[in-house]
């Protein structure tokens, strides 16, 4: 069995979810009672946010390439980022890591095509939304994103930031994302929304009656992973 290297931190909430559902999934997929070999570097979400506000990416791929290099180090076989935002700079880091990395963009694409949808929403911080690093890999599988408005996406990016990446969940503010989905659906027309931050599956990943799916990035990241450790 392969053993899985996670770069951690980004944010903490999200971390925990995946740890979980690594567990969970792993156990029932082998019902031996063991358990899955997993490395987590949990690094500073400041540091790194911080980066990608000052458009400092080459900074962020040192630093991400750096902590990549303490899992090799520790044994991993393959890594991926627990997060979306920083696939922004996920090229330079596959090309520079020694580790085979996992991308969260490319399984939620492959998702995307199993339920044969081609109009999507994307939700996600500001760097996520407005970035291309989505649409890239999703317009060559023939698959259109939409992002909210800029008010949107402010609204979305501040909840994300000062409110769910702390572990703060409040009705209100699902309601407003709620909102916005609603907004997406009857103005461009969306067949499903990407949870592309993964603390908004700790938010909105129980929906189920809005009529269209919600494509929780943290799930589809780790069966990917699982994958290749068990392959």
């Amino acid at each position: 069995m392969k053993t899985l290297g996670m770069i951690g931190g980004i944010g903490p909430e999200s971390t925990m979810a995946y740890y979980r559902l690594l567990i969970s999934s792993y156990r029932e997929r082998v019902r031996d009672g063991s358990y899955p070999p997993i490395f987590i570097n949990s690094i500073d979400l400041k540091t790194l946010v911080d980066l990608f506000e000052a458009n400092d990416l080459l900074r962020v791929t040192e630093r991400l390439t750096a902590e990549l290099s303490k899992l090799a180090a520790a044994g991993a076989d393959f890594a991926l980022l627990a997060a979306n935002t920083p696939h922004l700079v996920f090229d330079d880091l596959r090309r520079r890591s020694s580790l085979p990395l996992i991308s969260i963009v490319d399984a939620t694409c492959e998702a995307a095509k199993a339920l044969k949808l081609t109009r999507l929403g994307l939700f996600g911080t500001r760097f996520t939304m407005q970035a291309r690093f989505y649409p890239e890999v999703f317009s060559r599988a023939g698959i259109q994103l939409v992002v909210p408005g800029p008010e949107e996406q402010s609204t979305i990016h501040d909840k994300y930031m000062n409110e769910l990446v702390k572990g703060i969940f409040l009705p209100a503010t699902r309601e407003r994302l709620l909102g916005i989905v609603d907004r997406l659906k009857e103005r461009e027309g969306i067949q499903g929304l990407i949870l592309g931050g993964t603390e908004l599956p700790l938010i909105l990943g129980d929906v189920r009656d809005l009529g269209i799916p919600f494509l929780d990035t943290t799930r589809i990241h780790v069966e990917a992973a699982l994958e290749v450790m068990l392959s």
